[in-house]
């Protein structure tokens, strides 16, 4: 049985491919589950004009994610922390800190954005990556200064 793909469906294929499928797959799994759709010329046209839809968001999405990538390139942020002995930071500086400081700052970014290899545990200036889509990163310096 010919059928077009509704969702991304592991080891089969992507939205809107068209697949021949066991018709007993199609008919006891695929079907119910709403993943598919029969292969007519109806149905086909209908998922190649959703799948225009959703390219035309995803460039969208991408042409604002580089926009917010450069701005965030040249900012950079201040984390005041106390510090002991030797400059030693009480603490420790994590994705949490890093995304108040942002929004302070009027940049809107999730924390789970944020890629810390391990927190941040000195003073100095430090390099982050902020991965904004799958391929729109930026790098925010972080200034971790004495709290006065």
């Amino acid at each position: 049985m010919l059928v077009v793909l509704r969702e991304n469906v592991e080891n089969l294929g992507r939205i809107g491919d068209v697949v021949k499928v066991s018709d007993g797959y199609a008919r006891n799994f695929l079907l119910p589950q709403n993943l598919v759709v029969a292969a007519d010329e109806k149905n086909v046209a209908a998922v190649e004009h959703h799948k225009r839809m959703l390219e035309k968001k995803r460039l969208a999405q991408m042409a604002s994610a580089r926009e917010i990538a450069q701005k965030l390139e040249a900012f950079s942020c201040n984390i005041s922390r106390k510090v002991g002995e030797n400059d030693k930071l009480f603490g420790s500086v994590t994705t949490v800190d890093i995304a108040d400081a942002l929004k302070k700052a009027g940049h809107h970014v999730e924390k789970r954005s944020i890629v810390l290899d391990a927190p941040i545990r000195t003073l100095g200036v430090h390099s982050v990556t902020i991965k904004l889509e799958t391929e729109v990163s930026a790098t925010l310096k972080v200034w971790v200064v004495k709290e006065e």
